[in-house]
């Protein structure tokens, strides 16, 4: 059985961590909280007009790829410091 492939804004392996450009970085995260509200907004659409299920599931995955890369992303950004 083959596996489909992910879209490329699904893996967490396309975020290089660079903490020399740390304004790059707080760019790529506000792209993905963007994404994050864009996919949000989509799903209450669909899901408001009565969408397809299956349809609405894989934008469902996808918000919490992305949601796991906002966090991967913000903690390598601001990590907890334990005082």
């Amino acid at each position: 059985m083959r596996r489909r492939a992910e879209p490329e804004s699904a893996r967490l392996t396309d975020i290089v961590f660079d903490p020399t450009d740390m304004e790059g970085m707080l760019a790529r995260l506000e792209e993905l909280r963007s994404r994050h509200r864009e996919l949000d907004q989509t799903i209450d659409e669909l899901e408001s007009a009565g969408g397809q299920d299956i349809q609405v599931m894989g934008l469902k995955r996808e918000k919490l790829r992305v949601k796991d890369r906002i966090v991967w992303l913000s903690s390598k950004i601001m990590p907890d410091i334990i005082a």
